[in-house]
């Protein structure tokens, strides 16, 4: 006969058990942003400077520029309509320095940021 802590202890490794095994995180290309957010794929930071200093992680700055691989649909509008976007997928842009919120997906780093905080889209 199990005891009720017992029973707890078993519940709660079935149901933990269960949900661990095929449960992967999304990759980035399955990604969809809702509103008027976008997922940033920030350009790598400077390792060395142009002299050959190391730079430490300690004192490198965050890159405030990157390249969009999913953009949202746009802000609902008081009217009900939506705001079209101003970004598409594969522009470079520029945005605040600390804007949106950084996540890994496949070990690469990503940020979602809202389209308000996009500060410029980068002309090649």
């Amino acid at each position: 006969m199990l005891t009720t802590a017992t029973a707890k202890r078993t519940a709660g490794k079935t149901r933990n058990a269960s949900a661990a095994p095929g449960k992967h995180l999304a990759t980035h290309q399955q990604l969809r942003p809702l509103g008027d957010r976008v997922v940033i794929r920030p350009t790598p930071r400077e390792e060395m400077t142009k002299s050959g200093i190391v730079i430490p992680d300690t004192v490198k700055e965050r890159p405030q520029e990157g390249s969009i691989l999913a953009v949202g649909p746009g802000r609902i509008l008081d009217d009900g309509s939506r705001e079209a976007m101003d970004v598409a997928v594969g522009h470079k842009v520029l945005y605040a320095k600390y804007a949106g919120t950084e996540f890994k997906v496949d070990d690469v780093e990503l940020l979602i940021v809202s389209q308000k905080d996009i500060l410029a889209i980068v002309e090649d």
